[in-house]
């Protein structure tokens, strides 16, 4: 597994540059707003021709984090290096313009007055005018957008606004691309269409990339590997099914979905469920924890004569389709007699009615174990207390 924390050990008498030649390397970055600590001890590396999210709920730090690899925000303490070298930090402060990177944020930032192709060739002013040209037809070409360069910005959809404002982005052949939320103002739709479009275009690049992101979902689709922020730290870094399937604590598990809580007590080794036991490594004897298990772990099916070894009879409660999935929503019979309401997820259509028995089954790898984050809950609650189940966003 990824450290969680993301930091590279420095060996003696060696500089970041010795140990790390990534396109985009920031050494323990830390910012404040006043007495506000945004980002603390941020240690995060890109590789060229990778594509990293940063992932967090709002306030956590990730658009400071990636002002701050840009040049549009001051460091203050750790450093920037690109390639190797320091951009940011040891007396060093580059602009924007001389990091070599391209720029989409949220309101894409295009000149009204510009056609889309004079939107793309604006940072080029280096190149003749009929390379500039090329060029900007060249990205609009690679963006879908090569039919519409006479056109200007208020002509123009949101999705197509945003892939002029990544063709501008891309127009100067940066090594990094920094995008702060690029899809956050598309419909869920188009969203899908676009975000599909501009990671190909993005990986066909060859530039290194950090997107910031608040989507979970987004992250996963778009990222080679993903950091989720908490609090101006990392929580974990990893290739996305890492994080889903191996998370490293409770606010990790709940990001990337809804999760329905168990609260328990680790006896030898193991904790009780109504699905029978969970193990429990590196918890002690007698430990209140709470067991998180994602809706898409309980399996359902059709009551028989009776349960098969593994199972437990639930009632449905409701069934709701969700598109390409269906939530039921299940009571189930605790330890003590009680009834814990938990969600499972079913892929495609599976409506089962009001009140029938269903053999629920678990799938123990999508089951994890974590210290109760508030200890009273397991001594104060009713025996065998109630299951929760907790948004991820």
């Amino acid at each position: 597994m990824s450290n969680p924390s993301g930091a590279v050990p420095r060996p003696k008498g060696s500089t970041v540059s010795d140990l790390d030649k990534s396109a985009l390397f920031l050494d323990r970055v830390s910012h404040a707003y006043g007495n506000v600590l945004a980002v603390q001890d941020l240690t995060l590396s890109v590789a060229e021709g990778e594509l990293v999210c940063l992932l967090g709920p709002s306030g956590c730090g990730k658009t400071t984090a990636l002002r701050i690899a840009a040049g549009l925000e001051s460091l203050q303490m750790g450093r920037v290096l690109m390639a190797g070298r320091v951009v940011a930090g040891d007396k060093i402060d580059l602009p924007p313009e001389e990091r070599s990177v391209g720029l989409v944020f949220q309101d894409y930032a295009l000149f009204p007055h510009l056609s889309v192709r004079a939107n793309v060739a604006f940072g080029l002013n280096k190149l003749a005018v009929r390379e500039r040209r090329a060029r900007a037809e060249e990205v609009l070409a690679q963006v879908g957008m090569d039919d519409l360069g006479e056109a200007y910005p208020h002509q123009l959809s949101g999705g197509q606004q945003q892939r002029v404002a990544l063709a501008r982005a891309l127009a100067p052949k940066p090594r990094i691309m920094l995008l702060d939320e690029p899809f956050s103002g598309l419909d869920r739709a188009l969203r899908h269409q676009v975000r599909d479009q501009t990671l190909h275009v993005l990986k066909k690049s060859g530039a290194a990339t950090l997107m910031v992101t608040h989507d979970p979902e987004e992250a996963m689709f778009m990222a080679d590997r993903v950091a989720l922020m908490r609090d101006g730290q990392l929580a974990q870094v990893g290739q996305p099914a890492e994080l889903y399937l191996a998370p490293r604590d409770a606010f990790v598990a709940s990001f990337f979905g809804e999760v329905n809580r168990l609260p328990g007590v680790v006896r030898e080794g193991r904790v009780q469920t109504p699905f029978g036991w969970v193990l429990a490594p590196g918890h002690g004897e007698g430990a209140p924890v709470e067991v998180l298990i994602r809706p898409e772990a309980l399996h359902l099916r059709t009551m028989g004569p009776g349960c098969r070894a593994g199972e437990r009879p639930a009632h449905v409660l409701a069934s709701r389709m969700l598109g390409r999935s269906s939530m039921i929503h299940l009571s189930v019979h605790g330890a003590h007699g009680d009834h814990l309401h938990l969600h499972a997820r079913m892929p495609g259509r599976h409506l089962p009615a009001e009140e029938e028995v269903m053999a629920v089954e678990l799938d123990r790898t999508q089951a994890f174990v974590f210290p109760l984050s508030t200890p009273g809950e397991v001594e104060s609650g009713p025996p065998g207390a109630t299951g929760r189940v907790q948004p991820g966003n």
